[in-house]
């Protein structure tokens, strides 16, 4: 009966994963033809920018379904932790270059997310 169940539970995660992976493909389709039909309409190559990086991480989040889907969760835990590890860093150098110029409340923010982060990291190793 348990393996039933276990066996139902990870179809019911397989279908959410496919649910999200085809959500983000249809997002990510849009947002290109979008970007294909009217990037002359944007004066702000930084608006322009944004969105190129609003669709790299897209395009980040459906290979990882794709992985979680084809794989399972093992695949998924390395790629969990890269990507703690880079964020981790990535925020910690921001910190050191840009704490004197931020407000106390997105610093106080800040710092919580990394802490949350290195109880992420150590949870998973």
């Amino acid at each position: 009966m348990d393996n039933n169940k276990s066996i139902d539970n990870k179809d019911w995660e397989n279908e959410r994963r496919i649910d999200h992976l085809v959500n983000l493909v249809e997002k990510s389709t849009r947002t290109q033809r979008h970007l294909e039909e009217h990037s002359d309409i944007s004066r702000s190559p930084d608006n322009i920018e944004l969105v190129k990086e609003i669709q790299k991480e897209r395009n980040d989040q459906i290979e990882d379904l794709k992985n979680k889907i084809v794989y399972g969760d093992a695949h998924n835990r390395e790629k969990q932790i890269e990507n703690t590890e880079k964020r981790f860093l990535y925020a910690e150098g921001y910190l050191n270059n840009n704490a004197e110029h931020m407000d106390n409340e997105t610093f106080k923010n800040t710092k919580e997310k990394q802490e949350h982060r290195k109880e992420n990291l150590d949870s998973l190793f």
